[in-house]
């Protein structure tokens, strides 16, 4: 029994929907990096689960490069958190805006 393309893109739209959801409820910037992250790969399991519909790595190409985007991203955003945690006890969202100057 194999499990058809369209199980995948409903979860990867239901991962996709926390992490839309987890982003705009909460204000920890480590939940919102975690958050970000789930809805990048939500995106990988979709172009995974085309590419092997139409049996072309394309699709596993795309989600290269969109890990290397992942990375970087975590690398910037650990740094600002980092910068934010020197300063302050917490980091929140609100806390980005004493990053100026």
């Amino acid at each position: 029994m194999t499990v058809s393309v369209s199980w995948y893109l409903i979860l990867g739209a239901i991962l996709f929907t926390i992490g839309v959801v987890g982003l705009l409820v909460r204000r920890n910037v480590l939940i919102m990096l975690m958050c970000i992250e789930l809805m990048l790969n939500a995106s990988n399991l979709t172009f995974v689960s085309f590419a092997r519909q139409h049996q072309d790595v394309g699709g596993q190409a795309d989600v290269f490069f969109v890990l290397v985007v992942a990375a970087a991203e975590v690398v910037v955003g650990l740094a600002i958190i980092v910068s934010i945690f020197r300063k302050r006890l917490g980091a929140t969202a609100d806390d980005l805006s004493s990053m100026k100057g």
